[in-house]
């Protein structure tokens, strides 16, 4: 049995969200640059340059590169060897949530209440935190910070067998056509299949903390991701809607089985400032 002190994770994970915001991750960066230098649209070129310079000029002075930080999403997977000790994780994210955003001057974005009168928490909790029990003696934590404007633009179907593939298909690029411009593109794309209503919405969540460098390791849903990834790109909307080759960097497809009959599908938008750090404790 490994013993981990809750209270000594604070410190990271604070630090993790902070430069979470003010730091574009290099796998976005690298992408970003490789569709500028291919990008013929010199509206579209000149947009992804100054993208690129936004993120260039958050770096250096170390102020968030979009005004919208975002919510808090964990990922936690926990080694079942793992004995978590002096307190509650879930408190532990909270408080390095609200160190990060008092300390940070990040954007407090998060409403105690849906409805009832939408007051403001003043420290951008809670997060959104999911927990995974696996094997061994390891704790990671993974962050997004999701902003709103594409989290607005993202459905879920729930699509018959019948649907099949080219459904799935037409719902993926349904849903990007009719975002259009609003979550700020170049985007990427999260897609879930299979599973329920609440696992599709989740993998297609967890989809967006993939590098860019990644792809789905089945061939066929990797094709899948490519073929997504050009049907998208020749919709012609590019970055910040101003017309190009670039309106996703990249299509993440994950999936789950699911009943005989069902076909759920969500696509979750990301705007091109995808924040996401992994931290292994």
């Amino acid at each position: 049995m490994r013993e981990i002190y809750v209270d000594s994770l604070v410190e990271p994970m604070k630090q993790a969200l902070i430069n979470m915001a003010y730091d574009l991750p290099t796998d976005v960066k690298s992408c970003l640059q490789d569709c500028t230098d291919s990008e013929k649209w010199p509206l579209a070129k000149t947009t992804l340059n100054q993208i690129l310079e936004n993120a260039e000029i958050a770096h250096k002075t170390r102020s968030p590169m979009c005004q919208d930080t975002g919510m808090v999403v964990a990922f936690v997977t926990v080694g079942q060897d793992v004995h978590l000790v002096g307190g509650s994780l879930t408190d532990a994210i909270n408080d390095a949530v609200k160190k990060a955003y008092d300390e940070g001057y990040l954007r407090k974005s998060v409403v105690a209440d849906p409805l009832d009168g939408r007051i403001n928490t003043k420290d951008n909790t809670p997060a959104i935190i999911h927990y995974e029990l696996v094997s061994g003696a390891k704790l990671s934590v993974e962050f997004a910070a999701k902003g709103f404007g594409s989290e607005n633009m993202s459905r879920l179907a729930m699509l018959k067998p019948s649907d099949g593939l080219e459904g799935v298909k037409q719902f993926i690029l349904e849903t990007v056509e009719l975002a259009g411009p609003n979550p700020c593109p170049p985007i990427v794309v999260g897609v879930g299949i299979g599973g329920t209503v609440d696992k599709v919405t989740l993998l297609a969540k967890r989809a967006l903390l993939r590098s860019l460098d990644s792809h789905n390791p089945n061939p066929f849903y990797a094709a899948l991701e490519s073929e997504m990834l050009d049907k998208i790109n020749k919709l012609g909307i590019g970055p910040q809607g101003y017309g190009g080759r670039t309106t996703a960097l990249r299509v993440l497809i994950e999936t789950f089985p699911t009943h005989i009959a069902g076909l759920p599908v969500c696509v979750n938008i990301n705007c091109h400032a995808t924040r996401h750090v992994t931290l292994s404790f």
